[in-house]
């Protein structure tokens, strides 16, 4: 996999960074995410569970990598790819949870909500590890990002950080968070209360408090968000968008 190859080339051109980082010595892309996690989070157990739920699940791990390079892309992160699942919070806070929902689907809850209370502590987010998170989703900072049981987030969404996606308490339903559509831009601050739905392309102004369905490819802005015409932000490749 060449971006194994290529976090390797950045730690052994720049000793001083991996003697920061302490990333132990990785072949594939299971093994990367365990040391990173055992090194980030302080907790070899974590990085151990994290490498063997990785290596158990391809599919998880290309889900990850497709994390990585669309946040690179969208990010423009110097030092692409390598640098992004190296440095970026919020590619690491997403790992987190890929890891934590597969575990939590795989049967095991306490396990899922260890990794996931700890995980917090070390990235700052709050992520329930039921929360249903499509590839392709960028958390920019991920700091306060704070993410519902039942939420579900489809592919290629962008979120900027102390997003809420958070229930009004009035349900306790299985679904009583928001669902995001795919290719929408949530902006820093925002609160997305209830079950509501969040329309593909949708973008989500930064501190708006939305309760309420917001149509496709639309701009909400205020408190309470009020709709301010089309989508103007994008971060969806050209041909994926629909």
């Amino acid at each position: 996999m060449q971006l194994i190859k290529d976090v390797q080339n950045m730690l052994d051109s720049a000793p001083a960074v991996n003697a920061i980082l302490g990333v132990g010595p990785f072949d594939d892309f299971a093994s990367l995410a365990g040391a990173l996690f055992a090194s980030l989070t302080g907790n070899h157990a974590i990085g151990q569970t994290v490498a063997e739920t990785y290596c158990a699940d391809k599919t998880l791990a290309e889900m990850s990598c497709y994390d990585i390079e669309e946040t690179a892309r969208r990010n423009f992160e110097p030092g692409g790819a390598s640098a992004t699942v190296l440095f970026s919070r919020g590619i690491h806070a997403v790992m987190a949870h890929r890891v934590a929902h597969k575990i939590w689907t795989n049967g095991n809850p306490a396990l899922a909500l260890a990794l996931k209370a700890t995980c917090g502590r070390s990235f700052d987010t709050d992520i329930h590890p039921a929360a249903r998170i499509g590839a392709g989703v960028w958390l920019d900072h991920g700091l306060g990002c704070v993410i519902g049981e039942t939420s579900v987030i489809e592919e290629d969404v962008s979120i900027w950080h102390n997003v809420t996606l958070g229930s009004t308490l009035n349900d306790d339903g299985p679904r009583r968070h928001p669902h995001v559509g795919r290719g929408a831009v949530i902006g820093a601050g925002a609160i997305l209360l209830g079950g509501i739905l969040i329309g593909k392309g949708s973008n989500i102004a930064a501190g708006a408090i939305v309760v309420e369905d917001v149509a496709d490819n639309s701009l909400v802005v205020g408190c309470k968000a009020q709709l301010r015409g089309k989508a103007r932000v994008s971060f969806t490749p050209s041909e994926a968008k629909s």
